[in-house]
């Protein structure tokens, strides 16, 4: 069965789909059905883990994420909300143990393609669909499958945040924006950016057709303009830079020459973020956000003065907040819609595992980071002294972390669904060395 290649794409691909589209799945066929498919595919990885039980081990992973894993599941003994805490585990092993599979069992270039497939379905979906309400529907439109302990009922005008599409894809060139099946402008916002990864890879790599390529690039690109997201703009623009960066001292001869290219790339980040700090109001209003970031400042000063409360090891975790627990049941509403992210995953975690929780995370992402750094910008060495050409597939580690890095500080999605998904599968992998 491993080496089946259906079975293995379409293994990949389904996860990759629940884990990158889950909303969709939920508006569209419920929780239960949702619930069913991941515990699903979740004996399924179960079962490839054990199959290949002499490829990996435990102690073969990295020691940061079996720390955070470790301290996120012994909080159960203080959190304040046991049962919140019991959920919250239940569905982050189901991330893990989903995330380790795709490390273990498939290579970049696997995943890279079952990517493709995903977004290309996602994208091309999503905008068949804001035509279909914008054309034929002319009005906003809920999900068939509401969200948990939302009643509906009790809003004279139901929010814009709770609809599935707001009907907005002819107004896109004012202030409208499309939220595709997955409900939100700034989740298909940055759906469009990791397809812009993908897709680019692809051509480069010389993987799909061009012609092929350059059509879900144009639309890829398409997409984001039409979210309007300035999270998304900026983890873009993070993305540029970096790749800019990585293709330069990929292609410095000398150590030498790598050392300035480093130190000059570090001069005029440091200019780029001094010019934005003088100027953040004009670049706010560039970004479209309000000097209060759209009331992120007020949601992050009150999961600050809630981590302040319990600063070593945090309230206890929980990964996404449950609506029916103290204190998430009355802790931020938006335009009278609960929020059950702190919208910042370092907050977020500050808050839910405290300092101690912190410092591991942060030491999570930064070693994957570094790894993923020197995958991408090492070149590849068939034997000791006998190097092989750079691959375009090497950078995309690199470059997805960096979107869900620059993401991490507006959204709290790096410990939910994709965003902690996709941190196991390039910390597990890159620490594997496995360039291809």
């Amino acid at each position: 069965m491993l080496e089946n290649a259906r079975i293995r794409l379409a293994f990949s691909t389904l996860v990759l789909f629940a884990l990158l589209a889950g909303d969709a799945v939920r508006f569209t066929l419920g929780w239960w059905f949702f619930g069913v498919l991941t515990i699903g595919l979740t004996f399924f990885a179960g079962w490839l883990l054990w199959l290949q039980r002499a490829r990996w081990s435990v102690g073969g992973m990295p020691l940061p994420l079996l720390t955070f894993l470790a301290l996120a599941t012994v909080s159960i003994f203080w959190s304040h909300y046991p049962g919140a805490t019991a959920l919250g585990l239940f569905t982050t092993w189901i991330i893990v143990v989903n995330a380790v599979a795709l490390a273990v069992t498939f290579t970049w270039a696997e995943l890279l393609r079952a990517l493709g497939l995903v977004l290309r379905f996602v994208i091309g979906v999503s905008l068949l669909f804001e035509l279909f309400v914008s054309l034929v529907l002319r009005e906003r439109l809920l999900p068939f499958f509401g969200q948990p302990g939302v009643n509906y009922d009790s809003y004279d005008k139901i929010p814009g945040m709770l609809m599935w599409s707001r009907n907005q894809l002819f107004d896109v060139f004012g202030d409208g924006r499309i939220q595709g099946i997955l409900g939100n402008a700034n989740s298909l916002g940055f759906l469009a950016l990791l397809a812009l990864i993908v897709f680019g890879i692809q051509l480069a790599a010389r993987t799909v057709q061009r012609s092929w390529g350059i059509l879900w690039i144009v639309l890829a690109a398409a997409t984001i303009l039409m979210t309007k997201s300035a999270t998304v703009t900026l983890a873009l623009a993070g993305v540029a830079v970096v790749l800019v960066i990585a293709l330069l001292v990929r292609h410095a001869k000398t150590d030498r020459g790598r050392m300035i290219t480093y130190a000059a790339s570090t001069a005029a980040l440091a200019a780029v973020v001094v010019i934005a700090f003088l100027l953040r109001s004009r670049v706010f209003e560039l970004l479209g956000k309000s000097s209060d970031l759209t009331g992120r400042l007020g949601i992050w000063q009150k999961v600050i003065d809630l981590a302040q409360q319990r600063p070593a090891f945090g309230w206890g975790w929980v990964s996404y907040w449950v609506p029916w627990a103290d204190p998430f049941h009355n802790l931020v509403f938006r335009s009278g819609v609960r929020q059950l992210q702190a919208h910042n995953t370092w907050l977020d975690v500050a808050f839910q595992l405290g300092l101690v929780g912190l410092i591991v995370f942060i030491a999570l992402v930064g070693a994957a980071l570094i790894k993923a750094w020197q995958h991408a910008v090492d070149r590849p060495q068939k034997a000791p002294g006998a190097p092989l050409r750079h691959s375009a597939i090497t950078l995309l580690p690199l470059l997805v972390l960096v979107a869900l890095v620059v993401q991490s500080f507006a959204e709290s999605r790096l410990i939910t669904e994709y965003g902690f998904a996709l941190l196991i599968v390039v910390a597990v992998k890159t620490k594997r060395r496995e360039l291809l």
